[in-house]
């Protein structure tokens, strides 16, 4: 089973800003830099996603394509550039990021919860802020 990690969407104050930014993107995939390799790298590198957390729960996750170097001894993890809204689920926010098991993630929007997927992402963000997704 694919291990996942989750890291806080720093700056970002909702889903629909968070869907706003990705779709600012134009499809790109991209990296963002972290100070260590995950030491489960392989685990994650492939098969796993970076779950985002906005407003302490889990929302969306983009897939992890893999890991390379960035100046300065950084790593980059690299990612796909789809965004894919999450049942929302309450997460802690933290530094840095943090394991994430298979079993323990949320599922995707649409596989299970009939239409919901289809839903605006402010109106998602709205009911899981009331926990009604």
């Amino acid at each position: 089973m694919p291990l996942h990690i989750s890291k806080v969407a720093f700056g970002i104050a909702s889903i629909d800003l968070l869907v706003a930014r990705w779709k600012a993107r134009e499809g790109a995939a991209f990296e963002i830099g972290t100070r260590y390799l995950p030491k489960r790298w392989e685990e994650v590198a492939g098969q796993g996603s970076l779950f985002w957390i906005v407003k302490h729960q889990l929302v969306a996750r983009s897939p992890i394509l893999g890991f390379g170097d960035l100046p300065g001894g950084r790593t980059a993890i690299r990612l796909d550039p789809r965004l894919v809204l999450v049942e929302a689920r309450p997460k802690r926010a933290h530094q840095g990021w943090r394991y994430l098991e298979h079993a323990d993630a949320p599922r995707d929007l649409g596989t299970g919860s009939e239409g919901v997927g289809l839903l605006p992402p402010e109106l998602i963000g709205r009911l899981a802020e009331l926990a009604l997704i």
